[in-house]
């Protein structure tokens, strides 16, 4: 497992979510009752970005049909998904957020960040 640095803890307030990225990665991170956690990005039930959604009190609201997940494990604890999300472990030092996965595992889900030509 690799941990990288996804964005400085201050970019994260209680209560929000939003995307980050490392490489072709894309995350969705979260800061719950004072606790960063780190997501795939889009909702299993039709790809929706979850860093549009809200938290909610018990996990991750997807902005598109109200689907919800917990943050911990990634089940769905709200219909229409009936798939987990991928969840990643999350570490905090000096200020910063890293993001914890193995660089040899397919990323998770979509990416819809704009590809460079060469």
């Amino acid at each position: 497992m690799e941990f990288v640095r996804i964005a400085r803890s201050g970019q994260v307030p209680e209560g929000i979510v939003r995307r980050f990225y490392a490489g072709e990665r894309e995350f969705a991170v979260a800061r719950l009752r004072g606790k960063a956690y780190a997501t795939s990005n889009y909702c299993t039930h039709l790809d929706c970005l979850l860093s549009s959604g809200k938290l909610r009190d018990d996990g991750i609201g997807c902005s598109c049909h109200g689907s919800a997940f917990d943050l911990e494990t990634g089940e769905p604890i709200n219909p229409p998904a009936t798939e987990p999300i991928r969840t990643f472990p999350v570490q905090e030092r000096d200020g910063e957020i890293f993001v914890g996965f193995d660089p040899a595992e397919a990323p998770a889900g979509p990416t819809r960040r704009l590809r460079r030509q060469a």
